[in-house]
């Protein structure tokens, strides 16, 4: 009878832990209850069975947990909490050999230091020195980075 009584805790604690994993946030009752319900069930083990008996239930449970967080991770339903998209996106790299230092253009959007102007006929981002530069402005590349042109206002 004490066995299936270690078993039924030991089957309970798992579920309640595997609950508190899944569905519920945080650490809560489930979660606690079921750490409470796997350590009684070794101290079960202990008191009636002796060390051997409490040991190996010990083990059993040490290695069972993992494995049954692993199975769940991998059905169905831990599929479906599982984040899998895949992010396809590039940053817009600007391609150095469009643009000169010296070449001119206008601002497209206000420059409140970044937005947007069009030089050479491309559309691309731009930073201004320090002004804001409004829209319809025209500019000037001071130098070119990565992804954005610096620009200033001509007057």
């Amino acid at each position: 009878m004490t066995i299936l009584i270690i078993l039924l805790l030991i089957i309970l604690g798992i579920i309640l832990l595997l609950l508190e994993f899944a569905v519920i946030p945080g650490f809560t009752i489930a979660g606690v209850g079921g750490i409470i319900l796997l350590c009684y069930s070794v101290y079960l083990s202990f008191v009636n069975y002796g060390t051997l008996a409490g040991i190996v239930t010990l083990i059993i449970i040490i290695t069972l947990l993992p494995i049954m967080f692993f199975k769940f991770l991998k059905s169905k339903a831990g599929k479906k909490m599982q984040l899998d998209s895949k992010i396809t996106s590039v940053v817009d790299v600007l391609e150095k050999e469009r643009f000169r230092v010296g070449d001119r253009g206008k601002a497209i959007s206000r420059l409140a230091p970044i937005g947007k102007v069009e030089i050479n006929h491309h559309i691309v981002e731009g930073k201004s020195t320090g002004d804001f530069i409004d829209d319809g402005a025209t500019v000037e590349v001071v130098s070119l980075q990565d992804n954005k042109l610096i620009v200033k206002q001509i007057n």
